[in-house]
């Protein structure tokens, strides 16, 4: 009798483990307590450890099944510390697959054509979830605009690094194959013309021809008079002017001041992208010398002074006219 009791016992007790079992696999592939999508940032630790950050954060409930079941498929082994994002209503089983894969959350930062280097980095102080302060700067025309990709706890000084990288590996790539006959001497100072025409155009079919222009009044001996440099002199890259130019600020003395100055300035006045680069390495033939704001983003170019001030005259009408 004590042994058909003692089996009986046994019975229960497996049919109520495998109850247990059916009931935590059920609620493994089930969907999840939360409400909301999650963000949340996991720190190192075993699978158990992590279940507490999981359910504490309302991503998941019964933190120990959770810690159980991914022993037992072994993805508990390789849970990544990281920033994850989390979708309302995940399920157990698909919290952990995240973890197990690491596909952490990925951040981007976008470094704008034209910025000045303390400009963009400023971006990158403000940037979320990077690490740690950017030491000396790396000077002006040192950093490749771009969009740059980065997960949580990066180092802001491992981004910079990378910019610095980028622009010496696109330099690297363009000079060699640069036109013949350029008045250049050094790729300082095709970054040095690109950071002018960057500044000069946003419109990418005229940085070829502004580049063209400007080799064309260096090899004439004549002064370059582009107001972005100007503004460069005044400012030495802390920011905007914040005001039109004056008369007075185009006689300003300064190598930069390219009004004051003949030749090129003796360094970038920005950090120019690789398309403007790549037209001042390429430039588009044309024998004009003079160019002029249109009025409608674009600019008017002329071969005469004559016709230089023509087209001011016609910018200068438009301006007035647009004054209510």
């Amino acid at each position: 009798m004590r042994r058909w009791f003692l089996l009986g016992f046994v019975l229960v007790g497996l049919g109520a483990a495998a109850a247990g079992v059916a009931r935590i696999a059920t609620w493994w592939q089930a969907p999840g307590p939360s409400d909301t999508p999650r963000t949340l940032v996991i720190a190192k630790g075993g699978a158990q450890a992590i279940a507490g950050q999981l359910a504490q954060a309302g991503v998941i409930d019964h933190p120990l099944w959770f810690a159980l079941a991914a022993k037992v498929t072994g993805e508990g082994k390789f849970f990544k510390a990281g920033e994850y994002a989390f979708d309302k209503g995940i399920s157990p089983a698909a919290v952990a697959d995240i973890l197990d894969r690491g596909d952490v959350v990925v951040h981007r930062v976008v470094i704008p054509e034209g910025l000045t280097t303390e400009e963009a980095l400023a971006v990158i102080a403000t940037a979320p979830a990077l690490a740690g302060e950017v030491g000396q700067s790396p000077g002006e025309g040192r950093l490749l605009p771009n969009t740059y990709f980065y997960v949580y706890g990066d180092q802001r000084q491992v981004l910079v690094d990378r910019m610095m990288r980028e622009m010496t590996r696109t330099l690297n790539s363009l000079w060699p194959a640069r036109a013949a006959g350029l008045p250049l001497r050094t790729r300082e100072e095709a970054v040095t013309l690109a950071s002018i025409v960057e500044k000069e155009t946003s419109l990418p079919s005229e940085r070829r021809l502004i580049a063209q222009v400007f080799y064309n009044r260096l090899r004439k001996g004549m002064k370059l008079q582009s107001d972005p440099t100007v503004i460069y002199a005044l400012t030495q890259g802390h920011g905007p002017l914040g005001r039109s130019l004056t008369h007075d600020d185009v006689a300003q003395p300064s190598p930069y001041n390219t009004y004051a100055s003949a030749g090129l300035p003796p360094g970038p006045i920005a950090n120019p992208g690789r398309a403007a680069i790549e037209a001042v390495l390429h430039p588009e033939p044309t024998d004009a010398l003079y160019f002029v704001a249109s009025g409608d983003g674009g600019h008017r170019f002329a071969l005469t002074l004559r016709e230089q001030d023509q087209n001011i005259a016609k910018w200068r009408a438009k301006q007035r006219a647009a004054v209510p």
